[in-house]
């Protein structure tokens, strides 16, 4: 039986197990995490955007040491131990990284669905590393949907049609972009043009104010 992953918040600090201090964002990167945030369409603050930014943070300043280090060695070498270009065929670990490669980026490609979303594999990758909850979207007619339905597929249609400046839906050969492929993912057609996209959006106003209606009458009602 398949382990599920922790959530980080449910995890004791390892910085504070270890006897050192706790890090903190700049304000830089705190502007970062709200940005990743934003586009998620999640609150901010919340620690999986902000630990995404501090191991990117770590990263960079590790591959920075090595360059700095690979950089300072160079310069003590003697010109006459500068190795010479060599005349032979290249060796065969060159395969098994090109077939890693080829084999990451596949794996990116089965992530995403070619006609719009994520695939469930998608969806996993995105819990493992992020701690997302993601879901399918909702394909149901509007009187199958659940309030809960309504308030997702509303949410989704006004954040990413409702905009003021919507980015491109095509590309320069006339082909759908992953923004507009969006919409296949949610049961609503492909846009193609800015007025197509409102319409979604304006669908997704429609939803939200009916599942407010809900909401507000269940709250009226006695107990």
């Amino acid at each position: 039986m398949a382990r599920t992953p922790r959530a980080p918040w449910t995890k004791p600090n390892p910085r504070k197990r270890a006897g050192k201090a706790s890090t903190h964002l700049t304000p830089a990167e705190k502007a970062t995490a709200k940005a990743r945030a934003r586009r998620a369409g999640w609150r901010y603050p919340n620690l999986v955007d902000n630990m995404r930014v501090a191991a990117n943070k770590a990263a960079n300043t590790k591959t920075s040491g090595r360059k700095r280090a690979a950089m300072s060695k160079t310069k003590r070498r003697p010109a006459s131990s500068a190795k010479k270009p060599s005349a032979k065929p290249a060796t065969k670990r060159a395969v098994p990284r090109a077939t890693a490669t080829a084999r990451k980026t596949r794996g990116h490609a089965q992530e995403k669905d070619p006609r719009g979303g994520l695939t469930a594999a998608g969806r996993r990758a995105f819990a493992e590393r992020d701690g997302a909850h993601l879901k399918p979207g909702v394909k149901k007619a509007v009187s199958q949907m659940t309030p809960s339905e309504m308030r997702r597929k509303g949410s989704w249609a006004v954040r990413f049609y409702g905009r003021k400046q919507l980015p491109p839906l095509v590309d320069a050969e006339g082909r759908p972009t992953r923004l507009a492929l969006s919409a296949h993912a949610w049961g609503e057609p492909v846009p193609r043009t800015v007025k197509a996209a409102r319409r979604i959006a304006a669908k997704g106003e429609r939803l939200l104010a009916r599942y407010h209606r809900i909401k507000d009458r269940g709250a009226r009602s006695p107990r």
